[in-house]
Parts: C-alpha cells; structure tokens; sequence
C-alpha cells in the first residue's frame, strides 16, 4: 500500500530554473581526489594545506570573507569546525572557514546517495522487502520502521530517508541497486563528477566508517546538484507525511495495514523548543553521529536571493546548535549579499563544464510531475501546513521550464555564467 499523497510541505521556494545557472571556475590546483587516508585529524586543528578547488582562499585554514565597509559583520560565537556560505544560483561563496576540510559528514552524506540514485527508479515501484536488504546497518541508526516481508513503493523509501533519515530505506534502496557495494560506488563516481573531490564514500548512509570523509564545500556542491532535481526538492522541503505500517491480522484473518505519521527530522523546517523554523526555508538535509557530530546543510530564499549553507561539528554542546549556526550564516549571508566580495566559487560538474550549458535534470531525474502539475503552465500550489509560516510560492511548468509565479514572477533561462562572461568578453574586445 502506498504512502498516503497527503504529504506536507514546505513552500518552494526554490526553482530548478533558478538554481540552474552555476558558476566555472579556473583548473583546480587539486586535479586528483585526495587519499581516503587524509581523513579529518582527531583534533580539532584544521590541516594547513587543503584543495583549493573553487579558489585559493578556499584552501586556507580559518574564517575567509571579504568584507567591505558598508557590509555586515560575520556572526560571533559560530563554533562549527568547518563552514560554508554560498550564492545557490550564481555559486559565489560569500564566506566560508575551513570550507575544504575533510571531516565525517553523517546522514548529509545522503544527499549524495539521493541524488545519485533518484533517477535509477519509478517512484511508484514496489519492493517487497527482504532480510538480506536489511543487513549491515549501524548499530544505533537512525530508522524509519521498515519492516521484512513488507511490501514498500520507492516514493515511501525516499520518504524515510529524507524525513526520518532511515538507513534502513538506505539500504533497501541500495539492495534494489543491487547491493550496498555497487550503491557506494556509484555514488564515489558522481561525487567525482560533482568534482567533490574531498569526498570519500564507504557506507551510503553516512554511519561513522573509517576512511568516510567529506566537507562543507562538497555537502554544499551535493544539496546543489540534488536541488536540480524535482523529486529531491519536494522530498527534502517535505515536513511531514504517512508512512506504511506493519501488516496485521485479525482473529477472523482478515489483513489490515494502517499507516502512521513520520515528520522532517530538519528542525529549521519543522521548528522545535527554543527553535522557531526558518523562514523561507526549503530543505535540505541535517545529520548526527559520535565521530561527525552534528552536521547540516541548508537552503532558504529571501527577496529573490537562494542561499546554500554547510555547517560541520559546531564546538558548542547545546541543543540545536548547529540549526542556529545556520539560522545566523544565512541571515548574515542574506544581508551581505551584493555587499561582500566572493572568497571563491561552487564549480560545476564535469559534464555541465565541458558543454558550458546546464542540464535538464527533471528530465534526467526521470521525477514525475506532482499530481497538481500540468504542462499548460497552471500553477502548482506549495503550500504547506504545520511547519514554518511563510510566503506562499505557486510553481508552475511552461515549455519544461519551472516558473516561479507567484512572490517573484520570473523566468529564468539562463547559460552558465562563465559562457555569458566568455561572449561579453569577446563582444568587448571586438568593439
């Protein structure tokens, strides 16, 4: 039985259309993906020398921003070891410390294992699941409730990993791609077409394992990449929704299976004591364990402007800490934008920087419209009850591109910013 439709999300503030134009960069001074061995130090101490893909400031240790007179002044008392602001659309960094360093990422690792398995399957397929798809899952994971010999759609699966961050539906998706082995693998392969080359995959769920290393600029170029895709934006915008339960039987045999509530584990979506949600918040992902601590990505638009924020391990032991060390980045980042010189930039992948276009990745996703979705441009209400409260977003798709028709009224079309730079440039120099 599938997962009721009646999900709740937050509003989307986010278009394919508008995250879709990426920024290039020079050759990285790190041309090979780095040693699984060159994992994070136990300490708390930065490494002094780190890639510096994306610009050379990145590569430094400590806090860089470029901060002029009539521009904000960076948020005090932000612990994390290792964060990282940037421009979603433009893929400036605006500030960033320690952006490179490699360090455990937790359960954010699964937006990489989201958007590298997302386009493998039918959202309405059905898996009946097995005890072998259940084996090898960390002790004290996190788990959503699926149960052996259930029968599951993929739509329910993507569910418990984006809601409740269930490595139990990590695994029996990566059992239907055939195993956990050849799940690792391809995700090792598309971090490397990411060019996230801090990045090392050894358990797909992001559980503690040794050599499994990623970092605030690799989390950020993830959530980028899998924000392209519809499925992933409606799923991690997602606060709450119905989930299958265990198969009963009645004294008489009858079978009866009801379904119960999972919410968003993302506290800066759902809000929690002492945490109001964010506003303008549309995902992403958060992640906790022993060795990586708290870790989070998020992204939330303001005025037009979408911002991508990594935090990683903050130092301070309080609760929600690392949601409101995001919460302060992004009001920083909101209010310095335009104001502040970029320390570097999100590059794009492999592919996208070799034909210098953007991809049509819904249609690579292979997502399926939502059900309030039409091809004749009508508006797709995003709405959402229970969470944050904010300003209502309608998307509407029109010639295969998002459409943000409400609280903004643009289209966006555009060419990889380096292609457009590259024609003004050679228009300037034939004047």
């Amino acid at each position: 039985m599938p997962a009721s439709k009646k999900t709740v999300r937050r509003p989307l503030l986010v278009t394919s259309a508008a995250l879709l134009s990426f920024s290039m960069t020079a050759t990285p001074a790190f041309a090979a993906k780095p040693s699984p061995s060159s994992s994070a130090s136990p300490t708390a101490t930065p490494p002094a020398t780190m890639s510096t893909l994306g610009g050379a400031l990145l590569g430094k240790p400590g806090t860089q921003a470029n901060i002029g007179s009539d521009a904000p002044v960076l948020p005090k008392d932000i612990s994390a070891r290792s964060w990282i602001v940037a421009d979603a659309e433009s893929g400036d960094v605006l500030a960033s410390h320690n952006a490179h360093w490699r360090l455990a990422p937790a359960s954010t690792l699964k937006m990489l294992f989201a958007d590298t398995l997302l386009p493998k399957f039918n959202k309405d397929e059905k898996h009946k699941v097995l005890t072998s798809d259940m084996e090898g899952i960390g002790a004290g994971s996190s788990m959503v409730g699926i149960k052996e010999d259930e029968t599951y759609t993929v739509h329910d699966l993507w569910l418990g990993v984006f809601l409740r961050s269930g490595n139990d539906a990590v695994h029996v998706l990566s059992a239907m791609n055939n195993g956990v082995k050849q799940t690792v693998a391809d995700m090792n392969a598309h971090a490397e077409e990411l060019q996230a080359l801090d990045t090392n995959v050894v358990s797909p769920d992001g559980y503690d394992a040794k050599g499994q290393v990623s970092s605030a600029y690799d989390l950020t170029l993830f959530a980028r990449s899998g924000l392209q895709k519809k499925d992933f934006r409606e799923y991690c915008s997602t606060v709450r929704a119905k989930f299958p339960g265990e198969t009963k039987k009645s004294k008489k045999g009858k079978k009866t299976r009801e379904s119960f509530e999972i919410q968003n584990t993302n506290r800066l979506l759902t809000g929690d004591s002492g945490l109001d949600p964010y506003q303008g918040i549309a995902g992403v992902k958060n992640g906790n364990t022993t060795n990586a601590g708290a870790t989070f990505t998020g992204v939330a638009e303001r005025d037009g402007r979408v911002l991508l924020v990594t935090v990683m391990h903050p130092e301070k032991n309080e609760h929600n800490q690392v949601y409101k060390e995001t919460a302060a980045l992004l009001d920083w980042g909101f209010k310095a934008s335009g104001k502040v010189e970029p320390v570097g930039e999100l590059v794009p992948p492999k592919g996208a920087e070799a034909s210098g276009e953007p991809a049509d990745a819904d249609a690579q996703s292979g997502a399926t419209a939502s059900p309030s979705a039409t091809a004749s441009g009508k508006a797709v209400a995003a709405g959402a009850s229970g969470g944050a409260s904010g300003v209502g977003t309608a998307l509407g798709i029109t010639g295969g591109v998002l459409v943000l028709v409400a609280g903004g009224g643009f289209l966006v079309n555009r060419r990889w910013p380096s292609r457009r730079k590259k024609a003004e440039e050679e228009t300037e120099a034939s004047a």
